[in-house]
């Protein structure tokens, strides 16, 4: 069992746990395949979707904008069609728009009354500045793959974390969806992690690649984790 009253600072990740991606990704994906007059799955587009993302973060650091255009030109190739127009731009203009799960802003301001709320996000800062506008909380610190010039499962978020919140890494509970960009890094780190097992179109994995490690926790969403807390 974990002891909640320890920690005095949450970290998250946001897309995936906090953010639902995977509405938000086909909601931008899907009707550009339409025009082109491609009828392909949900599962196949996320499954594409997360392997390139994967591979175009594992390599040198270009800003997520960056990599969100550059899955859509990989996405094209292998559904063989031409974008046209702004369409590579389809991905990066649409995360504005993707939706909070329903519970995260309850949850959110329920845990901000005990714990300080900290981000650690694969993502730029103008293109969180609109989540947290959605998720309707403002996070006490909010440390991006641009700020430190890598991506999860790269080491560099949490390093940042300890650096910038000067406390003790038993005093942190790191909170996500992903195994693969989130607990591993977590669990190398030293900080206990809760994995917030979203229901996902790619069960077990969600958008991301499958990795062997053992969370301390999970909970199905945001509502049962803050209720298992005791808030």
């Amino acid at each position: 069992m974990i002891d909640f009253e320890r920690f005095t600072h949450l970290t998250f990740d946001c897309y995936g746990t906090l953010i639902d991606w995977e509405t938000g990704i086909l909601r931008a994906v899907q009707p550009v395949l339409q025009r082109h007059g491609l009828m392909v799955l949900d599962t196949a587009v996320l499954q594409q979707y997360a392997k390139l993302e994967a591979e175009l973060e594992a390599g040198p650091y270009i800003p997520y904008r960056e990599v969100l255009r550059r899955v859509m030109a990989g996405l094209a190739v292998e559904l063989g069609f031409v974008p046209e127009g702004d369409e590579l731009d389809t991905l990066a203009d649409s995360v504005q728009y993707w939706p909070p799960f329903r519970d995260s802003s309850d949850a959110l301001q329920r845990l901000q009354r005990r714990y300080k709320l900290v981000i650690l996000s694969n993502i730029d800062d103008d293109l969180f500045a609109a989540s947290e506008k959605l998720l309707g909380v403002t996070f006490d610190a909010v440390i991006t793959a641009q700020q430190v010039g890598s991506y999860k499962p790269n080491l560099r978020h949490f390093e940042a974390a300890l650096a910038r919140l000067a406390v003790p890494k038993g005093q942190i509970l790191h909170v996500a969806q992903s195994l693969y960009h989130d607990h591993v890094p977590a669990q190398a780190q030293g900080f206990t992690s809760v994995w917030v097992n979203r229901p996902s179109l790619l069960p077990g994995t969600g958008l991301a690649l499958p990795v062997d490690v053992l969370p301390d926790l999970e909970a199905p969403d945001m509502r049962t984790l803050v209720e298992r807390m005791g808030l």
